[in-house]
Formats: C-alpha cells, structure tokens, sequence
C-alpha cells in the first residue's frame, strides 16, 4: 500500500469512528429531523442569500432533490422562501425562528464535538 492509499484510509477510519462517535448524542439532540434536513438548514444558515442551485452544489444534490427537500423543510416550519425586489424570478430561503432554534443546536453540538475532540488534533 502507498502512503496516499494508506492515508485516505485513515482517513476514512477516523471520519468513521468520529461519525459513530457523534452519532447518539446527534439523534438524541436531533430526534425527528433526518440528517439531510440539518445539513440543508445548516448551508441556508451559513450562506447569504441561498437558492436551489447555490444549495444544491453545496450539498453534492442534484436540484431536484433539494427542491424536494426544501418543500419538506417549508412544510415542517423551518424555512421560508422570498424574492428580492430586484430579481422577482430567483427564489431564496432563510431559517424561521424554528430553523434557527434547530440551527443552534447543531452548532453547539459541533462545538461540543471540536472540543472534545482537540486534544487527538494537538
């Protein structure tokens, strides 16, 4: 095995073991939300003015996958669409109050993750 193959495997071993290690305490903080939902929220959260097609590369969906899941998203209470004055034909989204509660969770999580996680990274 070559030092690229053998990095890219552990690699792979420790995203693994670090996304079973998040797992529980995820679900738990999470429950009823599948993990494609917080993902969405978190790149609406996080970029300015997103749109299906901005969203869509973030996430490596195609955009129709993402039209589908922002609808849910819509239906649930967490985001909402708009258009800007200027451009009537452009659809974005932003978080509802709800979003945001459900954004602010997931980023503390991170937080308590990166935290825990600091001394295998020093």
């Amino acid at each position: 095995m070559n030092k690229q193959e053998q990095v890219m495997m552990d690699f792979r071993d420790l995203f693994n073991k670090m996304a079973w290690l998040n797992k529980s305490k995820m679900e738990d903080s999470l429950k009823g939300y599948k993990p494609s939902e917080v993902h969405c929220i978190e790149a609406i959260g996080k970029n300015a003015d997103p749109n299906v097609t901005k969203l869509a590369e973030s996430l490596y969906m195609t955009r129709g996958a993402l039209s589908k899941l922002t609808k849910k998203l819509m239906e649930k209470g967490l985001i909402e669409s708009y258009q800007k004055p200027e451009n009537k034909k452009e659809i974005y989204f932003r978080l509802t109050e709800q979003g945001k509660v459900i954004y602010n969770i997931h980023e503390e999580l991170h937080k308590e993750f990166l935290e825990r996680d600091k001394a295998v990274f020093e």
